[in-house]
């Protein structure tokens, strides 16, 4: 057969080539995309049982009754627009809109808008909707040229605008009770009734008055808004202070209109008047600033009081709750750390019972009327705009002096600042300085007015001593040093010296060949000293007692050699053993026989106790209850023990004053130390508390103790800084910028305070402006550049000046003899001599100079200073005139204009001492000494031959300044003289008279310049910041060009710590394709803060996780400096500790907490922590996941956070059970 004829039969098997062609050249012919599979008809089954449950839409309107004015008789029913309709908490910040899910009432969820917080101007978010309409109704017309009537489009609420009372106003005035009286009679003349008319339907009609018809009554009504129960009209002739009068003697100051300080010593004689139905009773009398502050409470207004340890603040914070129950609203108490919440909430709950709990991993009654939480628990549920807010009355801030603390002292702020205007605060806090000044603060950014209440008297005066003894004959060397009075005693610090002197002495004998001197307290030796001690307080009744002693390491130590001491009785140690049994049968096997639990629990049997962060929790609360029961007599603690509930006790020891703060060693503050001493002394048991300061080396410095013990304490300062997270909280809601919470943070109160103040001044300065003449001089056209340029020539000069002065050549032509040009203050480009050197500041100078009898008169104003500096930037030395005048004035090098070749020989010291002589009032009159005339005299000469005998050096070539940097600066400053000079300007023969003119203008223009920055959000310090951290944001993806929060962004809202890193390690699915043992012990990284420890085994798995983390944080790191962000790159990645990661690995297998803590040697207290803390970065993670919608993470996160969650590591707080 041919191949012609093979041709005309179908082939066997299909052509491979063709098959191939046809699948590539032609996908649009493979099956996927035949529409037969989509052609498919679904029959649609009717569930007629859905018409049962409709889903109504909100109603738009309601029904309101209207009333009679004059008899308020109900006469009929009319339709009202609701505007709230449709409002949620997606789209709205208003607390009007609809609650949201039961699930997300207590925390919210960062998908939810915040409420509007109070003291915001809300006309912003008006002006940002009235920017969004589509139709502008201020363009249109309202009325038909051939009608009279017309249209209103203003809102109803503008139409009443006049009849609106706003309760609690700022603007409202008060008025007597007469005044009152008076008006109320006006009033019911004016609604007096006649039914002598009837209408058209012979029913009676109601006539007010006798000529006034309802609308000209209703005009009537005062426009101005009233104040709550005091104001009724607004009249200025009739208007008293009721403060001034009825509670005379309470307010001693008005510092400002946001704020009033009252006198806590000025008793409250009508305290049951002022209050005659109290929330709540105490059985025992309260103390004056307890009445104080409970009447304004009972007003509804917000009081800061500030009082030392166990003066009774408690029972501001307990009454605003019961009112708070009274009201049948919420309260919230927040503290600083999650340890006080757990004991708040025990007392307080003993007390009110209706009390919840909120902490970042355990929720208890959280639809109790009080919530006890700490602050970063509040700080989310505002941004997560959670429904509790809504009904919330009063916020109780503890601790307030916490916000100093630097990490998260800004919490405080964002918390006060974030807070809607209904919400009452009670600022609770140690004695402070700048309580007025802190107040005035949250008055102004709230718009309400703070009442001060500031005590320093302590319920239980202090005695303080300092403790020589070293144990046996000495241990009852004890010497008071500050008395009960505040006195401080100099023979007893004297006395305390003589002491350790004569101990020094005896252990200062020769023996043998070694030589005694001066000793420092070795381990047996301070042993000794403590037993000493101990035995010293308990024969003088003084224990039990707090040892502050400011290491961890110490705290342990000082237990351990006491540990054969017995401080308890039999039925004590019952009592002990009784209730450490109780606490420890909620532990699981090997938990109860934990090295530190055994340890401590053979100290407390002795009536010892040990209490700081490295203490496992459950055991810390051990300790704490059997020290409130008096059972502990000795408590090693470190400073945390001093904040907190009221745990006081008979002494206080310090085992030393000096603490290492993180970045050096130095004595402790006067806060610091007032705070842990106040511990002393039991109210209604101690007539006095008693403090000592153990001298184990030295006795420290009289002016060091001083300044500790009766100094003042720190001021309140804030702390305010940027985060990624506050800023994309704020970012998602359109109505709230983050400028306007950098402009109401505590560090801007002084820019807040002035802006009126920049206001008027701008109004003033721009008025007079706009009346000024422009310059007509044809040859003065260039005045202005001259102008700039004088003021660029002088502040070059001065900054190549200073930096040159240190170079060695200069240094050695600037001394004594050297005659220089010099610019200061009124001695404009005058000659001067150098006299003498300050050898403690080598850039101080004395120089010797003529003066002229009108420059040597008075100190010339700020603008005449600088005019006269404009005008000497040409540098002509200025001649005296041949007067014999002269002065010595002290500069800096930055206020030389120039070093000439001259060199005098003078003494100079001789100089100076006859001039300084003869400023003194009895030797005014003596004639100038031989030295100071012959210098006199040089200069005179110099001044008359100064173009042949002076010439100035040459910055460049003569001073031999040889660096790049100072040599770039002086050509600088050599073109800009060089411009200076080639002004046409100068050549006026009235350039004076037009400069001064010219410069009277142009310092206007800059003033109003500088009064804009002031009042612009550029003026604020952490603007830069801002821009920086948003230009990170941008490059990273947060947030796009018109920084609206991209999906990304939303995910960062959900963490709550190191936002950037979890948010790129989650969107890099990092995470994917790793163990949960795994990802927990690499999450652990961000949470643990410990900075030395011992280095952990690392899996291969777990370290090639540490290389993605860092690999990351370098990312971000290097992207922040990219964007102008200070950080390094190094510190960034280095704040991510993996010290624990072998542990938390081990511990999500499931290995027992006892074995875990043989792997490092970070102690149990500090593991517990971080893993707690884990636990709330692996829920964050999940949330955040959810948002993705990674439901394999999800999943992941929480099998990861159920594998850490068990035994003593979660074991339930003692407080709350």
């Amino acid at each position: 057969m041919t191949s012609v004829e093979m041709k005309d039969f179908p082939p066997l098997l299909p052509d491979l080539k063709q098959l191939i062609e046809s699948y590539l050249l032609h996908p649009e012919d493979l099956p996927i995309h035949s529409l037969q599979e989509t052609r498919k008809y679904v029959p649609r089954v009717p569930n007629y049982h859905r018409l049962f449950e409709p889903k109504m839409s909100s109603l738009a309107s309601t029904l309101q009754v209207t009333r009679d004015l004059a008899t308020g008789d109900i006469t009929g029913l009319e339709e009202v627009f609701n505007r709230d309709t449709g409002l949620t908490n997606k789209n709205s910040l208003s607390l009007q809109r609809a609650p949201g899910p039961p699930e997300e009432s207590v925390r919210g969820t960062s998908t939810n808008l915040p409420f509007w917080p109070g003291g915001f101007d809300p006309t912003t978010m008006e002006e940002e909707l009235d920017q969004e309409a589509v139709l502008d109704f201020s363009t249109l017309l309202t009325r038909h040229p051939k009608l009279s009537g017309g249209i209103d489009f203003s809102s109803k609420e503008q139409k009443e605008k006049g009849d609106i009372y706003e309760v609690g106003s700022k603007d409202a005035e008060e008025l007597s009770i007469a005044d009152m009286l008076l008006v109320e009679d006006d009033m019911l003349d004016v609604f007096s009734v006649s039914h002598s008319k009837t209408d058209d339907a012979g029913k009676p009609a109601l006539v007010f008055g006798e000529a006034k018809a309802e609308e000209e009554l209703i005009n009537s009504l005062p426009d101005e808004p009233t104040s709550s129960s005091t104001t009724l009209i607004n009249d200025d002739k009739n208007v008293i202070k009721i403060s001034a009068g009825a509670e005379k003697g309470i307010l001693i100051a008005s510092n400002t209109e946001w704020v009033e300080v009252l006198d806590a010593n000025a008793p409250v004689d009508d305290f049951k008047v002022k209050v005659p139905d109290p929330a709540c009773s105490y059985p025992f009398e309260l103390d004056t600033f307890q009445k104080q502050a409970i009447v304004h409470l009972e007003q509804q207004d917000c009081v800061f009081v500030a009082a030392h340890t166990s003066a009774g603040k408690t029972v501001v914070a307990e009454y605003s709750i019961a009112l708070a129950l009274k009201h049948m609203t919420r309260a919230i108490y927040t503290s600083p750390i999650k340890a006080l919440s757990n004991q708040k909430y025990r007392d307080l709950k003993a007390k009110f019972n209706d009390v919840g709990l909120l902490t970042g991993d355990i929720q208890i009654n959280p639809k109790a009327a009080c919530l006890i939480m700490t602050t970063e628990i509040l700080q989310s549920m505002l941004y997560n705009g959670s429904d509790v807010i809504r009904d919330l009355e009063w916020v109780i801030f503890d601790e307030v002096h916490y916000i100093n603390n630097v990490e998260r002292g800004h919490v405080w702020e964002e918390v006060l600042i974030m807070l809607p205007a209904h919400v009452n605060i009670v600022l609770l806090s140690a004695t402070v300085p700048n309580t007025t000044e802190f107040a005035d603060w949250i008055g102004r950014i709230k718009k309400r007015k703070i009442y001060v209440i500031s005590t320093t008297k302590r319920p239980v005066p202090l005695e303080h001593f300092l403790y020589t003894g070293s144990g046996g004959k000495t241990k009852d060397d004890r010497y008071l040093i500050v008395s009960s009075n505040g006195t401080f005693v100099k023979a007893g610090y004297a006395d305390a010296v003589a002491s350790k002197k004569d101990r020094e002495k005896k252990s200062a004998q020769p023996y043998g060949a070694k030589q005694g001197g001066k000793q420092h307290m070795g381990d047996k030796q301070e042993k000794h000293m403590w037993i000493g001690l101990i035995d010293h307080l308990s024969k003088r009744e003084l224990l039990p007692v707090v040892a502050f002693t400011l290491s961890k390491k110490r705290c342990d130590s000082n237990a351990t050699n006491l540990v054969s001491q017995d401080l308890t009785t039999k039925a004590e140690k019952g009592q002990i053993e009784s209730f450490i049994r109780k606490c420890l049968d909620r532990l699981q096997g090997s938990d109860k026989i934990l090295p530190q639990v055994v340890h401590l629990r053979q100290l407390l049997r002795n009536g010892i106790g040990v209490h700081h962060s490295g203490i496992l929790p459950m055991l810390k609360e051990v300790v704490e209850m059997l020290f409130a029961k008096g059972l502990v007599k000795v408590l090693f603690a470190t400073e945390t023990f001093a904040m907190g509930v009221n745990m006081p006790a008979r002494s206080v020891v310090f085992d030393s004053i000096r603490k290492h703060d993180g970045q050096r060693l130095r004595d402790l503050l006067p806060s610091e130390y007032i705070q842990m001493a106040g511990r002393a002394g039991r109210r209604g048991l101690d007539d006095t508390g008693t403090v000592i300061i153990l001298c184990k080396n030295d006795v420290p410095e009289m002016a060091d103790l001083h300044h500790m013990m009766l100094g003042k304490p720190s001021k309140l300062e804030s702390q305010f800084k940027l985060t990624y997270s506050m800023i994309l909280n704020l970012l998602r809601v359109e109505a709230l910028r983050v400028e306007d919470m950098m402009k109401r943070s505590f560090s801007e109160c002084i820019q807040l305070m002035n802006h009126s103040k920049y206001s008027s001044a701008l109004d003033k300065l721009t008025k007079d402006v706009s009346g000024q003449e422009e310059l007509s001089c044809v040859m003065c056209k260039d005045i202005r550049d001259y102008y700039a340029l004088s003021r660029d020539v002088v502040t070059q000069r001065q900054s190549v000046m200073t930096m040159i002065a240190g170079h060695a050549s200069v240094g050695r032509l600037l001394q004594p003899g050297r005659v220089v040009v010099v610019s200061y203050q009124q001695y404009q480009n005058f000659l001067a001599c150098i006299v003498k050197l300050d050898p403690r500041e080598k850039e101080k100078l004395s120089l010797f100079l003529l003066t002229d009898p009108e420059t040597a008169n008075a100190l010339p104003s700020a603008d005449e200073l600088l005019m006269a500096e404009c005008d000497g930037a040409r540098e002509s030395i200025h001649y005296s005139g041949g007067t014999t005048a002269h002065e010595v004035i002290n500069i800096s090098p930055k206020n030389i204009v120039a070093i000439t070749n001259k060199l005098l020989k003078i003494s100079g010291d001789k100089v100076v001492d006859n001039v300084n002589k003869r400023k003194i009032p009895r030797f005014r009159d003596d004639p100038p000494g031989q030295s100071v005339l012959d210098l006199v005299s040089e200069l005179q000469r110099l001044h008359q031959t100064a173009g042949s005998e002076l010439s100035l050096l040459s910055l460049s070539q003569d001073l031999g300044v040889k660096d790049m940097d100072s040599v770039t600066e002086i050509e600088k400053l050599e073109m800009l003289k060089a411009r200076l000079r080639s002004q046409a300007c100068l050549e006026c023969p009235q350039f004076k008279e037009h400069f001064t003119q010219a410069f009277t203008y142009l310092k206007a223009r800059e003033e109003i310049t500088r009064l804009k920055f002031l009042m612009s959000e550029e003026s604020l310090q952490l603007h830069p910041e801002y821009q920086m951290r948003i230009d990170v944001l941008k490059e990273l993806g947060y947030i796009d060009d018109n920084k609206t929060v991209t999906l990304k962004g939303k995910v960062a809202c959900e963490i709550g710590n190191h936002e950037l890193m979890v948010t790129e390690l989650l969107l890099e699915n990092i995470f994917a394709d790793k163990p949960i043992e795994v990802i927990a012990a690499l999450l652990s990284s961000l949470v643990f803060q410990q900075k030395f420890c011992s280095e952990p085994e690392l899996k291969a798995d777990i370290a090639e996780g540490i290389a993605e983390f860092k690999r990351v944080a370098t990312r971000i790191g290097q992207k922040q400096r990219d964007c102008g962000l200070a950080e390094p790159v190094g510190d960034f990645v280095d704040q991510f500790n993996f010290g624990l990661v072998e542990v938390v690995y081990e511990w999500a297998h499931g290995m027992p907490f006892n074995k875990i803590m043989e792997l490092t040697d970070v102690q149990e207290g500090v593991t517990v922590k971080c893993i707690q803390r884990l636990d709330e970065t692996l829920r964050d993670v999940r949330n955040a996941a959810k948002i993705v919608g990674d439901t394999k993470l999800v999943e992941k996160m929480e099998q990861a956070s159920a594998s850490i969650k068990r035994d003593i590591v979660f074991a339930a707080s003692l407080y709350t059970q």
